[in-house]
């Protein structure tokens, strides 16, 4: 017990010492203003306090008044002129106790924008404790612990229950439970089945289950998301700027208030008293907060903001476009139904057509082989299996010939078939679907019917683009103007622009911009990088989306849900609203406080004690942006 308490004192003391060294001037402020008060009210020896104090003005203000004047030969004006005004004001009217208390101020600001900035940090903290650090590897039967930098592509893994995912990779088995809250944000684990993507840093809340590692550490998606976010904080957004310009009309208000306070009062303790309550450094500092808060709410909602200029002009927009396919809908086919020509049945043909296309990677075979999985126990095994690239598969079947495939593969085979082609067709609403052909020994068997699904929650999600000021929603897309329409008409999007080429998507960026000033574009493909780097703000569909359309857009979504546009917007309204307020109520009550100084009602000391409350306030108020 007494060794456990003697460590605990060991790194308490390793933690304060390291604290003194990092912040050394408000740690000697404080001690001053401690001793020189007790020097003034308990031992009755107000010279020694008054030399203690004077000692912590000169010894602290110093670093503070040079650092300033080296600002100004640099044309950085910053609100440290006021504070480097009100040091030296103390300094000559010989009352050093304010000078302390300014000192204290400008240091302690530095030191409380420090704590604002980590705990807003506290989000990719949790990331960085929960980052994978090993792997366990399977070897001929044999299981290893490995560092997770060890870990190379096609590597079998093994993750044991409640153990983290190392790096991203494919599910070797059914049924297995993942808790992927740390980085989508959502609450509920999630199924995944063999092939299925397994996410790093996600976790394994169900049985001990295999994966195959298809990206390296560095690579996978867990890296990534502390990559994009350490660069995020790193960004200085719009409104900081605001707030550095802010000093260069704010300091000459300072120095005219302050001349006509003395003229008012012939006292020039009313100068310090101006200079004092005007020190609004700390009001300054608190802005990145906001902004570091911000982009952290994002990140744990499965959002990655890569700069601060994304929130501010993300919460601007009065557009947004939104690319179809992959974006708007699923991008992949799905058999909706299958629907048998002749006399053979649904069962006999979906079983004959699965056992073929289980040799296909196309997406729509694996519709097929989703449609017929849990109804038969076994699939038969084809023979002279071909593949048509863009066109579909044929071989045999249980001495049966089959193929499946687009109409044009079937054109000019017979003049009876392509009549049964288009004799299925007109019994088939095809409006906004895909249709392929299966024949068995040359006889139009039956009819597949495919659909791009729109993904869930789209129409309620452009309600909520709406109702956050969003003037215009559009779709652009490559595909012809009915299947567009369609889609459109079932997310609630009124305009839509089909057979667009990737540069013509560009213009209507640009032509979108030339309207709105602020445009949003959400996209997902190679296709779609020209139009989200043009845009105002570029989304990329992360999850499934491709490299360059993450690298050239201004956020990333993670998981794969497009109403978390909607999220990211709001977030982005909300913490441009926390940041301007806390300016601008900085801004008004320094004001106040001038006044009623200027007039000699605020003493220098209660000066300083008034507005070091209501930087502490406006630093709180940044952090609710989290």
């Amino acid at each position: 017990m007494l060794k456990s308490l003697l460590k605990l004192s060991e790194i308490n003391f390793q933690n304060s010492m390291y604290f003194v060294r990092l912040y050394p001037i408000p740690i000697f402020a404080i001690t001053g203003l401690f001793i020189g008060s007790i020097f003034q009210w308990l031992t009755n020896a107000p010279d020694l306090a008054h030399l203690v104090w004077l000692v912590v003005v000169v010894t602290g203000g110093t670093p503070i008044v040079w650092g300033t004047i080296k600002g100004m030969t640099h044309k950085k004006f910053a609100a440290d002129i006021i504070a480097m005004l009100a040091i030296l004001a103390s300094i000559i009217t010989n009352n050093p106790f304010p000078g302390v208390i300014i000192v204290l101020m400008q240091s302690g600001g530095k030191a409380l924008e420090d704590y604002a900035f980590y705990h807003a940090q506290d989000s990719l903290e949790e990331l960085l404790k929960r980052s994978p650090r090993v792997a366990i590897r399977k070897n001929d039967g044999i299981q290893s612990e490995i560092d997770i930098k060890d870990v190379k592509l096609g590597d079998l893994l093994v993750v044991r229950t409640g153990e983290l995912i190392p790096v991203d990779g494919i599910s070797k088995n059914d049924l297995i439970e993942i808790d992927e809250s740390a980085v989508t944000g959502e609450p509920l684990s999630k199924i995944k089945m063999i092939h299925d993507i397994v996410m790093s840093g996600t976790v394994n809340v169900g049985s001990t289950f295999e994966m195959e590692a298809q990206k390296t550490s560095g690579e996978s998606q867990y890296a990534k998301i502390i990559q994009i976010v350490r660069e995020a904080q790193l960004e200085k957004a719009p409104i900081q700027r605001l707030a550095d310009k802010f000093a260069v009309w704010f300091t000459p208000i300072v120095i005219v208030v302050s001349i006509l306070g003395w003229f008012i009062t012939q006292n020039t303790m009313t100068i310090l008293a101006v200079l004092v309550v005007a020190t609004p450094c700390p009001l300054i500092f608190a802005t990145p907060a906001g902004i570091i808060s911000g982009i952290n709410k994002a990140a744990k909602n499965g959002i990655v903001i890569k700069t601060g200029t994304a929130i501010e002009q993300l919460g601007k927009a009065k557009a947004i476009l939104f690319d179809k396919t992959g974006t708007i809908t699923f991008g992949t086919p799905k058999l909706e139904y299958l629907k048998p020509i002749g006399d053979i049945e649904s069962d006999t043909l979906l079983r004959n057509l699965a056992g073929l296309e289980q040799m296909s990677s196309h997406p729509a075979a694996k519709s097929i082989l989703v449609l017929a999985e849990g109804k038969f126990d076994k699939l038969p095994n084809p023979k002279n299996f071909h593949e048509m690239p863009g066109s579909g598969v044929e071989g045999d079947i249980e001495g049966q010939h089959i193929v499946i495939g687009s109409e044009n593969i079937f054109v000019g085979i017979n003049s009876k078939l392509k009549e049964d082609i288009q004799n299925a067709k007109a019994q088939i609403n095809s409006k906004g679907k895909m249709l392929a052909f299966a024949t068995i020994n040359g006889n139009l068997a039956g009819i597949l019917v495919f659909s791009d699904l729109i993904r869930p929650g789209v129409e309620s999600m452009i309600q909520r683009l709406n109702d956050f000021g969003i003037k215009q929603t559009a779709m652009l897309t490559g595909d012809n103007l009915e299947n567009a329409n369609n889609i459109a008409k079932k997310a609630g999007i009124l305009t839509v622009h089909a057979n667009l080429l990737p540069e013509q998507k560009v213009e209507i960026v640009k032509k979108t911009k030339e309207l709105y000033s602020n445009v949003i574009m959400v996209g997902d493909g190679i296709n779609d990088a020209p139009s989200l780097a043009t845009a105002t703000t570029g989304i990329a569909m992360g999850y499934g989306g491709t490299a360059i359309s993450a690298e050239t857009s201004d956020i990333v979504l993670l998981v794969d849900d497009i109403t978390k546009v909607a999220t990211a917007v709001e977030i982005s309204q909300h913490t441009t609203k926390i940041v301007k307020q806390g300016i601008f109520f900085g801004i008004g009550a320094s004001f106040v406080l001038m006044g009623i100084a200027m007039f000699g009602y605020i003493s220098p000391v209660y000066g300083a004690l008034f507005q070091e409350i209501l930087d502490v306030t406006v630093i709180l108020n940044a952090l609710r942006a989290r």
